[in-house]
């Protein structure tokens, strides 16, 4: 990875340290989106002394912690493996893996409670392995959920400046249109960014060689680790669907209305049969699902319908590098539906990506006398907004948005159609580059 790669996590890490008093940290996420390298990088920029241990690689270190009886046993055989002294009040240890080992959390708690040390913990399909994790105590570890990088992370590795985007956020909260300049500029980019994708390595080799090949490639090697992750954790009778469900995730969203047909799965009828796969690859962090809702209505979770989904890669670059190359001129282009190719799934799926890192849970919602609504997200106000994303030249036709609008008994408070254009609004509609969907967050919380 290169060293140039700006996250926004770091502080995120900074908060952590400054606001806990005796709490561990559990990092997750999917695997390569940087989680080690970050912490890494935290480690020995914040501390004096910076202890890491890899369980998966270090197989002295995971049998003698395992073989630990008590948390000072533990401590004590940390102690000793460790490369540098522990010194209390200045020392990160970090155990990353913890999934090959995770007893060893238990008794950390009790030397988490002493305050002598800090204490991160990180690894990978930690939502499948580490379920339990999450049942301490509150008041004893804290959560920072990462994502691959988002637009703006992605921006800056290419050297755009951070007033950038502060000028479309003054755009977007003033609901005028940027720069024109700008705009394109931030159009070109995000058009790279559908290509590239947020995986840091991705980024990186795009950002020190201007070319798709190196790029394809790495994203070529994670969806592979993806499925070697489900031959290796995934339980022996559920493997072959999971690996089917996760091949049929860029087929399933070319269709008109981007909704998982469960009976493409071999030999599935219900969505029942195969709930499980779902959330399997939900809680491995390599999909996104996103449920449909009975009614437009605050709160969205209230009807949310489990057997009728929209299923997203949790990184559009590992959507685009499915694609034949040549195919993918058009997403450079900015082209849209224009090209040899309807990209509406890729721009769904990156809008879906977006969302979530940043803090949304987006559903959709098809209604018999409106249509289908792309994505419903509430504000942390509780107010249910309406997202459409347009990937060709005929946004502003939305018939779909103006009924549910209209429709007596929705509860829609704001409408949001994301394009290949500039801000501006018409009526109840606020029209937004497509890159905006970065720009829409919750107060993130760690």
């Amino acid at each position: 990875m290169v060293e140039t790669l700006k996250r926004k996590a770091y502080d995120d890490l900074l908060a952590w340290k400054s606001g806990k008093t005796k709490q561990a940290l559990l990092v997750t996420g999917a695997r390569q989106i940087g989680k080690t390298y970050l912490i890494r990088e935290f480690g020995r920029a914040e501390y004096d002394h910076f202890i890491e241990f890899n369980l998966a690689l270090d197989d002295a270190a995971r049998e003698s912690f395992a073989a630990a009886r008590n948390p000072g046993d533990l401590l004590l055989r940390i102690s000793i493996a460790a490369s540098e002294p522990l010194v209390p009040g200045s020392t990160l240890i970090f155990i990353d893996e913890i999934q090959y080992c995770p007893d060893i959390i238990t008794l950390v708690k009790a030397l988490v409670d002493k305050g002598e040390y800090d204490y991160i913990f990180s690894g990978s399909l930690l939502g499948v392995e580490l379920e339990n994790v999450r049942s301490y105590p509150v008041g004893y570890m804290s959560e920072l959920f990462m994502y691959p990088m988002d637009f703006e992370e992605f921006c800056w590795s290419m050297g755009l400046a951070g007033e950038a985007f502060a000028m479309a956020r003054e755009s977007l909260r003033n609901e005028q249109p940027v720069p024109e300049y700008l705009n394109e500029r931030l159009l070109g980019l995000f058009h790279r960014y559908l290509l590239t994708g947020g995986m840091p390595d991705a980024v990186g080799a795009f950002v020190r060689d201007g070319t798709i090949d190196n790029v394809r490639r790495i994203q070529s090697d994670i969806r592979r680790f993806y499925n070697r992750d489900i031959t290796q954790y995934a339980p022996k009778d559920r493997r072959l669907v999971i690996q089917e469900i996760y091949r049929l995730i860029p087929s399933e969203l070319n269709n008109s209305t981007r909704r998982f047909k469960v009976g493409d799965v071999s030999q599935v009828k219900r969505y029942s049969q195969i709930e499980d796969e779902f959330l399997w690859l939900s809680r491995a962090n390599v999909a996104l699902p996103v449920y449909n809702v009975e009614e437009p209505r605050s709160p969205l979770l209230a009807s949310r319908e489990r057997k009728l989904l929209k299923l997203f890669y949790s990184d559009v670059g590992l959507l685009t590098g499915t694609y034949d190359k040549q195919a993918t001129l058009g997403i450079l282009d900015g082209l849209g539906a224009e090209g040899r190719m309807n990209y509406g799934g890729v721009y769904e799926s990156v809008v879906a990506q977006e969302l979530t890192a940043h803090g949304f849970v987006p559903y959709y919602f098809t209604g018999k006398k409106t249509g289908e609504l792309d994505f419903l997200i509430e504000d942390e106000s509780g107010r249910v907004l309406a997202l459409e994303i347009k990937s060709g030249s005929r946004f502003r036709s939305h018939a779909a948005l103006n009924k549910a609008l209209d429709m007596p008994g929705y509860a829609i408070d704001g409408a949001y159609v994301l394009a290949e254009t500039n801000v501006a609004r018409e009526g109840k509609v606020l029209y937004l580059p497509i890159y905006m969907a970065s720009l829409l967050q919750r107060p993130r919380v760690v």
